[in-house]
C-alpha cells in the first residue's frame, strides 16, 4: 500500500498533509473533486501531519525564491525529512508537489519519490481552499495578510536587477520616438498649410519640415524682410543661395496679406514644432546611449533604432535572445507570414530587419540570403548582450564585419572567415580589453594613494608635524641578483648541481 502525502507551500509556511485511503481517491477523481467543496468531507480525507512556520518575511521571500527555481532549501529538506517516516517505510511513501521542477530537486536531495500527477493537484487545489481551517489558530484574514505581503516582496524582488541593464526604457523610448516621428511630421505639415495662405513660394524653396518651421516663425510677416534679416536666413537655411531666393520671392509673392493675431498663432504653433523636434533629437541621443548599457552588440550591428524595434517587438531582451534565427528573420511581419500560410503562398523573407542598411545595400536576389544571415547574427549579439555580466561591443564589430563579408561573398565571390575564428579573435580581444582596464584600474588607484598621502603630508606640514621620512629602498647589487635567483632555481628544482654551480661562478665574473 503506497501512501500520499502532500506538501503545500503558503506564505505563513510549509505544510505537509496525509492523504487516506490514496488508492481509493485516485480512482474516483469526481468524487474528490465534489469533495474539496466541503470541508466536512475534505477532513475525513487528508489530515496535518506537521507545520512548519516562516521565521520572518526575508526568510520567507528567501524561500519563495527557492520554491519558484526548483531548489529545495535547508528549512524545506529539514521539515520533510522530519515530517516524512524514514527507513522502510520512506520506500512506500509518495510526496505530491506542485511543481515538477522542485519536486525532481526534492528525490535528488532526500530520495523520496514524487509525484505532481493524477490525483495530486487535486488535493492540493482542497487544501488551498480550506487551508486556514486545516492549522489551528490560522483565519482566513491573517493567511490573506501573510499572502498579500509576501506577494509584494516576491514582486518587489522579481523586478529589482541592474538598473543600468534596464530594457523596459529601451521599449518606452523607441514607442515615444516612432510616436514623435508621427506628430512632428503632421504638425510641420499643417505649418505648410497655415503660413503658405500668406508666402506660398517658401514651400518650393525650402522642402525640410523642421528648417519651413524655424523659417516661419524668423520671418513672420513676408513684408517685413529686408537686407538686413538675410544673415539670419542664411544661419537657418546654411545656404546663401537659398537665403537669397527667400529674400527675392517675398519682395514678389502672390501670397494675401495677414492679421496680427493669425501671425502670433502661426509664431506660437511653430515654436511647439521646434521644441518637439528638438525633444526628438534629444530622445534619439537618450536611446543611443540606453542600447549602449543594455545592447552594445546589437546596437554596433545593426544600429539603435532597429535594434529597439526588435526588443520593443519582441517584448525584452531575454525573450529576444530566446527567439530563434528564423523568428528574428521576421518579427514584425507575423500579419504577412500568417496570410502566406492561410493562401498558401511565399512566405516574407523579412519583417523589421528590412530597416537595416545591409539588405537595403545588397542586390534583389540576395535580399532573403542576407536577411537570414543577419537574422542569424541578431540572436548571436542578444544572446551575448542578455547573458554577459561586463557588456561590450567587441563582439557586435566582428559580428558586423561578418555581414559586411557576406556581402562582399555574394558580389565578388572572395570567401569570409569562418565563424569560429571570428568568435575566437573576438575572445581574445576581449580578453586584452580586460587585462587593460585591470591595470588603468591599478593605476588609478595607486594614483590616488599618492595623492591622500600627499594631502596628508601637506596637513601635518601645516599642523605642525614634523614631516615623516621616507624610508630609503636597499640598493642591491647586480651579484646579489645573480645569486638570488641561481639560488631560487636551485630551491625550485632541488639540490644545486655542478653545472648550476659553475653558472654561478660565470655570472659573478661577468658582472665584476
Amino acid at each position: 500500500m503506497t501512501k500520499l502525502y502532500i506538501l503545500y507551500e503558503h506564505a505563513a509556511g510549509y505544510g505537509i498533509f496525509k492523504v487516506e485511503e490514496f488508492e481509493e481517491i485516485a480512482m474516483l477523481l469526481p468524487q474528490l473533486e465534489s469533495a474539496v467543496h466541503d470541508l466536512a468531507r475534505f477532513n475525513s480525507i487528508v489530515k496535518l501531519v506537521g507545520f512548519s512556520p516562516f521565521k520572518n518575511a526575508i526568510t520567507a521571500l528567501e524561500n519563495i525564491n527557492a520554491i519558484s527555481e526548483g531548489i529545495v532549501t535547508e528549512v524545506l529538506q529539514n521539515f520533510v525529512d522530519i515530517s516524512i517516516p524514514k527507513g522502510s517505510k520512506r520506500d512506500k511513501i509518495t510526496l505530491g508537489v506542485s511543481d515538477a521542477k522542485l519536486s525532481a530537486a526534492i528525490t535528488e536531495a532526500l530520495g523520496i519519490t514524487c509525484s505532481h500527477i493524477g490525483a495530486v493537484p487535486e488535493v492540493i487545489r482542497g487544501i488551498r481552499h480550506h487551508h486556514h481551517n486545516l492549522i489551528k489558530g490560522f483565519t482566513d484574514k491573517s493567511s490573506g495578510v501573510a499572502q498579500l505581503g509576501l506577494g509584494h516582496s516576491y514582486s518587489r524582488a522579481k523586478i529589482k536587477f541592474n538598473v543600468h541593464r534596464v530594457d523596459n526604457m529601451i521599449i518606452q523610448s523607441i514607442a515615444l520616438l516612432d510616436q514623435l516621428d508621427k506628430d512632428v511630421n503632421t504638425f510641420s505639415m499643417r505649418i505648410r498649410e497655415w503660413y503658405s495662405y500668406h508666402f506660398p513660394e517658401l514651400v518650393k524653396i525650402v522642402p525640410e519640415n523642421y528648417t519651413f518651421a524655424r523659417l516661419a516663425k524668423f520671418i513672420k510677416n513676408r513684408k517685413d524682410l529686408s537686407d538686413d534679416s538675410l544673415e539670419g536666413l542664411e544661419e537657418i537655411t546654411m545656404d546663401s543661395g537659398k537665403a537669397q531666393a527667400i529674400l527675392d520671392a517675398s519682395r514678389s509673392s502672390m501670397g494675401m496679406d495677414i492679421s496680427i493675431v493669425d501671425l502670433l498663432n502661426i509664431e506660437m504653433f511653430a515654436t511647439r514644432v521646434i521644441s518637439l523636434a528638438d525633444y526628438r533629437k534629444q530622445l534619439a541621443e537618450y536611446l543611443k546611449s540606453k542600447m549602449t548599457d543594455v545592447a552594445p552588440n546589437l546596437q554596433t550591428l545593426i544600429g539603435d533604432q532597429v535594434g529597439a524595434r526588435l526588443i520593443a517587438h519582441a517584448g525584452s531582451l531575454t525573450n529576444l535572445a530566446k527567439y530563434p534565427a528564423s523568428t528574428i528573420q521576421i518579427l514584425g511581419a507575423e500579419k504577412a507570414l500568417f496570410r502566406a500560410l492561410k493562401t498558401k503562398g511565399n512566405t516574407p523573407k523579412y519583417g523589421l530587419l528590412f530597416h537595416s542598411t545591409f539588405i537595403g545595400r545588397a542586390g534583389t536576389k540576395n535580399k532573403g540570403r542576407i536577411s537570414r544571415y543577419l537574422a542569424n547574427k541578431c540572436s548571436i549579439a542578444s544572446r551575448i548582450d542578455c547573458f554577459s555580466e561586463t557588456p561590450s561591443q567587441v563582439f557586435g564589430e566582428k559580428l558586423r564585419q561578418q555581414v559586411e563579408d557576406r556581402l562582399k561573398f555574394y558580389e565578388t565571390g572572395d570567401i569570409p572567415k569562418k565563424n569560429i575564428e571570428v568568435m575566437k579573435e573576438a575572445m581574445e580581444e576581449l580578453e586584452q580589453q580586460v587585462k587593460s582596464e585591470k591595470k588603468k584600474k591599478k593605476k588609478r588607484k595607486a594614483e590616488d594613494l599618492d595623492e591622500t598621502s600627499e594631502l596628508n603630508a601637506t596637513n601635518g606640514e601645516a599642523n605642525g608635524e614634523p614631516p615623516k621620512k621616507k624610508k630609503k629602498k636597499k640598493s642591491i647589487s647586480l651579484n646579489e641578483t645573480i645569486e638570488a635567483e641561481v639560488s631560487m632555481d636551485t630551491t625550485e628544482n632541488g639540490d644545486g648541481s655542478a653545472k648550476k654551480k659553475k653558472k654561478k661562478k660565470k655570472n659573478k665574473e661577468q658582472a665584476e
